[in-house]
């Protein structure tokens, strides 16, 4: 993750006199501050596009790369939370069902997607179209956007009632999704463990193909986890069954997906 960092330089002031008299070593210093100083104002114009640089926790094993961060306050987690129960509308019927081992299953959460006009996203064996953002979904996505310097056009949102409500184990890596663009994970409610598991140490307990242990993280109200490649290509995540949770979680994921064959 880029950092941005503001050096203050000193410098010295004289006057048009001064400079009349200055001998050709002091010029050259002279020019030289006045180089430093458009590097610096180029500086404060960087800080000015971020200005809310948060600090990046690097999170990393083999083929794992991600950067997590708390990007709002407790009071600014807390206000963006109780808007998004208002705004945002989750799918029902079918629409609420997801294709596992050819059969439909209810989602253990509840689920909506958001983006751009016209773009569509297929996961599980279901397609969702995106409806157009909410003012907070832009008011987020735009914070995150600033954070990063990731642009996305895509967000699906899942709503936990409770520890009952789950995810299970997948990897983020549908065909629609550009695969430079990592996923922007935001945490708003209740704080969740995460958990990473790589794709040669799953299946049976007995016979993982590789032991490689498993990254835990407890994403937090108002932080943010960045998930960049390759990381799901090789890694899955889930969100399990906590029944200790009694409040609930609103997590949205940014995405950037592909428009016309362009990314």
């Amino acid at each position: 993750m880029e950092k941005f960092v503001n050096q203050r330089l000193s410098k010295r002031c004289c006057s048009s006199d001064d400079a009349k008299t200055t001998s050709p070593r002091k010029r050259v210093k002279l020019l030289e501050d006045e180089r430093m100083k458009g590097v610096e104002e180029e500086e404060d114009e960087a800080l000015a596009e971020f200005s809310h640089p948060v600090p990046w926790q690097k999170i990393e094993a083999e083929g794992l790369d991600c950067d997590y961060a708390l990007l709002f306050s407790k009071e600014e987690a807390d206000r963006l939370f109780q808007q998004l129960e208002e705004e945002v509308v989750y799918a029902t019927g079918e629409e609420a069902k997801v294709h596992v081992f050819g059969k439909l299953h209810n989602i253990p959460r509840k689920q909506a997607t958001y983006g751009d006009a016209s773009l569509n996203y297929t996961y599980s064996g279901v397609t969702r179209s995106a409806c157009p953002w909410t003012p907070t979904l832009e008011s987020i996505r735009d914070a995150v956007t600033k954070a990063t310097g990731q642009t996305f056009n895509f967000v699906l949102v899942n709503r936990y009632k409770d520890g009952q409500d789950h995810m299970g184990e997948h990897r983020d890596d549908e065909k629609e999704l550009d695969p430079l663009c990592p996923i922007a994970s935001v945490s708003l409610g209740a704080a969740r463990d995460f958990i990473f598991r790589h794709r040669d140490a799953r299946g049976k307990q007995s016979q993982p193909r590789r032991q490689i242990e498993p990254v835990r993280l407890e994403l937090a109200h108002g932080s943010l986890l960045l998930m960049n490649p390759p990381t799901n290509a090789f890694w899955y995540h889930g969100l399990p069954v906590r029944k200790k949770v009694l409040v609930p979680r609103i997590n949205l994921t940014f995405r950037r997906i592909a428009q016309d064959g362009k990314k």
